[in-house]
């Protein structure tokens, strides 16, 4: 190994590359990797050789489904807190969402009040979607040129006033507007048409019955519809339902710009196992049968769907308790993706270049960060480093989370993330995070 200002090098039995696990040395170069060698090649004069020995290392993951809630509603979440829980579980890359914020990132003003917000407090890298809600049409393109990664929209209700949903008319002035300056538009998927009113109770299947399986599947079929007309980029949100991937997988191969995601708790959790009185499991669309989530790993199996990601979407343990009807909708497990993932992931006979190309290398792909989401020559020196046979089991209390109310709490888990790296530094070690040193990103495609 020559020197050219090498100054880290990573050496592990099962570093995690885009061909798959191997042996090797990984040398860095001013926060990117250089190289990719041999396991045994020569530490050059003057570097620091990190040994991780037969712990795993994988690129650090990119969750691009993260709602901080910050400013306005840091009871919820807040960026210091959020991203200290990023740093923990292996991920180096967060986009944030735009809603539950006060206020929204609707506007390139809002924008401002983020990034101003987000700026002193991030552990890990973080960038922003814009929002795409009526009447603020003419804010995209400037968005756009001030580097949000795409625009999220709702078909149905988003939970909360100040981020309306589209009807079918504002979904086509957005698209045809976000289609124009070739952006993305990333949609929660559900038709409002194929709701039902929950009526308060305890009982998980009257929840599940109230957002069936036709919402998520008359919505999707719209959205590939909408693509198809305008030459969109859609990207569909945390899919739930196996009948909309059908749908997916023909447009797709007839050309139709679309993509979609899921996220781990439907992929590891059942409406069967969901007990009575238990909101904690609440999350829209719902956590669907056993049968639903084996349809979604054979659809990451063979690449209908591109990335798993967290729809990280936190609230106080306040708003979670309740019944199902009045419980606040969402699953907390920012700091817990990586293992959950792959504890069923190895399960199931997966690997952890598997889990690396689900989420890592697909959600940077979707949002053009070139630079994250692989341990390649030219990439970003992100890396999570892994005890991929070792378990632990989830306590809340050791959650970073600023609320430790989870749908994990108890579960055995596969995959200790023994430190997560950022740009050649060392950004946490077993579970605590140093200083924060994370840097806001933009699209890397600006005008």
């Amino acid at each position: 190994m020559t020197g050219n200002g090498v100054r880290l090098v990573v050496r592990s039995r099962r570093v995690i590359t885009p061909e798959g696990e191997r042996p090797a040395s990984v040398a860095v170069s001013g926060g990117a990797i250089t190289a990719v060698l041999p396991y045994d090649a020569p530490v050059p004069e003057g570097a620091r050789l990190e040994d991780a020995g037969d712990h795993a290392v994988l690129p650090g993951l990119v969750d691009t489904h993260v709602h901080v809630n910050d400013p306005g509603r840091t009871a919820w979440e807040g960026f210091r807190s959020a991203t200290r829980a990023a740093a923990a579980g292996g991920v180096t890359t967060l986009i944030d969402m735009p809603l539950n914020s006060l206020p929204p990132t609707t506007t390139v003003a809002h924008l401002g009040v983020k990034r101003a917000t987000a700026r002193p407090k991030v552990h890990v890298d973080t960038g922003f979607w814009g929002g795409a809600v009526p009447g603020n049409t003419a804010d995209l393109r400037p968005l756009h040129d001030a580097g949000v990664f795409g625009f999220k929209c709702f078909l149905s209700p988003s939970g909360v006033e100040e981020f309306p949903e589209l009807d079918p008319a504002a979904l086509e002035r957005a698209a045809a507007a976000v289609a124009a300056f070739g952006g993305l538009l990333i949609v929660h998927a559900e038709d409002p048409g194929e709701l039902a009113a929950q009526q308060p109770g305890p009982r998980y299947p009257d929840f599940l019955a109230s957002r069936p399986h036709r919402a998520e599947d008359s919505a999707v079929a719209r959205l590939v519809d909408v693509a198809r007309r305008l030459d969109a980029r859609v990207h569909v949100l945390h899919v739930s339902s196996a009948g909309a991937l059908p749908l997916i997988a023909r447009a797709r191969a007839e050309g139709v710009r679309i993509t979609a995601e899921t996220c781990p708790h439907f992929l590891t959790l059942t409406a069967e196992e969901i007990p009575d009185g238990a909101t904690e499991f609440k999350c829209c669309p719902p956590i669907r049968e056993a049968a639903n989530r084996d349809a979604l790993w054979a659809a990451l199996a063979d690449g209908t769907l591109d990335c798993v990601v967290s729809d990280h979407s936190p609230c106080t343990g306040e708003l979670k308790t309740g019944d199902f009807a009045s419980a606040w909708g969402g699953i907390s497990s920012l700091q817990l993706g990586l293992p959950v993932v792959w504890t069923e992931a190895r399960r199931r006979g997966h690997t952890l270049a598997d889990v690396a190309r689900w989420m890592a290398t697909g959600p940077a792909a979707l949002v053009g960060l070139a630079r994250k989401g692989a341990i390649a020559p030219g990439r970003d020196a992100d890396f999570a480093v892994v005890a991929p046979d070792e378990t632990f089991t989830v306590d809340p209390a050791r959650l970073h989370h600023r609320n430790q109310v989870t749908a994990y709490a108890g579960r055995t888990l596969y995959g200790v993330v023994r430190s997560t790296w950022l740009r050649g530094e060392r950004i946490a070690v077993d579970g605590t995070p140093a200083a924060p040193t994370g840097r806001l990103i933009e699209r890397t495609d600006r005008p």
